[in-house]
């Protein structure tokens, strides 16, 4: 069955087809269908995906408000966020390295894409060869936030955090500090406040926020070390306010420690 849709392509209106394969995310651009699944990708396919996902986008205006909301001077298409977990998730059914190693980066949400392919990859040593090459080419907060990295290999997990923490690259450290606040873990608290006490003169923003983001999980998660933490804590007055402020609005706190961490602003 074929069935007859109009979709917006950078603000023009454009008819398309669509085949609704079982099991398949199929769409006619220009050319033809895309087949997502496949046995083996070359540079040669990435123009009709790209055109494949503009096809997908929201139009002009929806792209410049996701431009500005992401932060990112790559191009923007809007294209909806369950669009592109199915692309993901039709993409990795086949050999999805090979897309990855491609790196298509000709607009935001080929970023998406390629990080969330990352994070499939079961070889967790492996897979951090392409985090840190995926957090060095980021330039906005959303490509890093958006990674959902899953290993059974804690310490790992942890070193390889540990290691970001310390990157040159803005994104590479933000990363770093979301992998923390995703996993902490009770044994490896002492380091994790190190650690955070290491980002004492941090100047970049999407690093300062991160870092309050983790203030406020450590509390949440390890309440009384914490609370020790705070009487020696080397974090900036930017981080540990606006870290204290994202506890106050967290309905994880309880009323009277809301008004206790108002003892330790700076």
């Amino acid at each position: 069955m074929v069935i007859l849709a109009e979709t917006s392509l950078l603000g023009k209106k454009l008819k398309i087809k669509t085949f609704p394969f079982k099991n398949k995310v199929c769409y006619n651009c220009f050319r033809g269908y895309m087949e997502l699944v496949k046995s083996h990708w070359d540079k040669n396919d990435i123009p009709e995906f790209q055109k494949y996902l503009l096809s997908l986008g929201k139009g002009r205006e929806k792209g410049e408000w996701e431009k500005r909301i992401v932060g990112t001077s790559l191009p923007c298409i809007a294209v909806p966020s369950k669009t592109v977990d199915n692309i993901v998730k039709e993409i990795a059914k086949g050999n999805f390295l090979e897309f990855v190693d491609l790196w298509p980066w000709d607009n935001f949400t080929n970023t998406t894409i390629v990080g969330k392919l990352i994070c499939k990859i079961k070889d967790f040593e492996v897979m951090k060869k392409y985090l840190l090459k995926y957090s060095q080419k980021a330039d906005n907060w959303a490509s890093i936030d958006a990674l959902k990295i899953k290993t059974k290999n804690k310490n790992g997990y942890f070193e390889f955090a540990k290691t970001l923490c310390s990157n040159p690259h803005t994104f590479s450290r933000r990363l770093g500090i979301i992998m923390l606040f995703k996993n902490l873990d009770e044994k490896q608290m002492p380091e994790t406040f190190e650690i955070m006490d290491s980002f004492e003169k941090e100047s970049e923003y999407y690093v300062n926020m991160a870092l309050a983001w983790l203030f406020c999980e450590c509390f949440i998660k390890q309440r009384g070390k914490t609370l020790e933490y705070l009487k020696t804590n080397k974090l900036s007055k930017f981080v540990i306010n606006k870290g204290i402020s994202k506890c106050r609005d967290s309905y994880r706190v309880s009323k009277e420690d809301k008004e206790l961490l108002l003892r330790y602003k700076k």
